[in-house]
């Protein structure tokens, strides 16, 4: 794989770069471009589940338009953190992963890719949260990205810290003197505030770009499988550290 080019005036920085996210299941590029770029990567398993969010669904191609798989889940309260939710017992894995061999049978990545699915998807596990962090591991050890990932709950803060300060808290804890948040969190973090605790702070955007898809129009911002799907592998590789930039 491509060696990482440098961050602006990491050449000069010492020190641990890390990086914190919730679980999300199979989300787009940038997830990865955010793990490969840290030291150490924390997931939240110890933070509200959310309806609306990517924590079990994203988007696939399937002739020529975007459509949403998701992992159906057991009832449970709003209340609950991510890992005290549970896959529904009623689960397909089969219909799961038949979906994926439906929209990507044609796509020359497709007989690579498959296994990383059937690896994903057919993993026997019922909580959510050990799921979707199987998911994490299985890409990332096929895209060779060797960052360490802590399970935020494993880290010996007080976890009713909040936002920023919880964010602080796990960097200085786990001896991080630079901390790397995706570009849309550029309004809920304070450089300033980073600062005073010896913290610097970046953003990441991952940049547009395209590769074909059968054909088809160009679909943005899909699944990471959609990119292994009609990409050859060292080419998403050389992506993780190309298709970015820091702010």
């Amino acid at each position: 794989m491509p060696e990482m080019p440098e961050m602006a005036g990491e050449a000069e920085e010492a020190g641990m770069k890390l990086a914190i996210m919730q679980p999300y299941f199979l989300p787009y590029l940038g997830y990865w471009q955010l793990i490969a770029a840290v030291d150490t990567f924390v997931i939240y398993d110890n933070i509200k589940y959310t309806k609306k969010g990517w924590i079990n669904r994203n988007r696939m191609l399937r002739d020529g338009e975007a459509i949403t798989f998701s992992l159906p889940l057991a009832a449970g309260s709003d209340s609950l953190h991510v890992v005290e939710r549970e896959l529904a017992a009623s689960m397909d894995r089969r219909k799961l992963l038949a979906q994926f061999q439906g929209a990507y049978a044609k796509a020359p990545g497709f007989e690579a890719t498959l296994p990383l699915l059937q690896r994903i998807i057919e993993h026997p596990e019922q909580n959510l949260y050990r799921y979707v962090r199987h998911s994490v591991d299985e890409v990332c050890a096929h895209l060779g990205i060797g960052t360490r990932i802590i399970t935020s709950s494993d880290v010996a803060i007080d976890h009713e810290l909040r936002a920023q300060e919880k964010v602080i808290s796990i960097c200085e804890t786990l001896g991080a003197s630079h901390y790397v948040n995706p570009i849309g969190g550029t309004e809920l973090y304070d450089a300033a505030a980073f600062a005073e605790h010896g913290l610097r702070l970046s953003f990441l955007r991952a940049t547009p770009f395209e590769y074909p898809q059968l054909g088809k129009p160009f679909v943005p911002w899909l699944s990471i499988i959609d990119l292994l799907m009609f990409n050859p592998l060292e080419t998403v590789q050389g992506w993780l550290q190309t298709q970015r930039e820091f702010i």
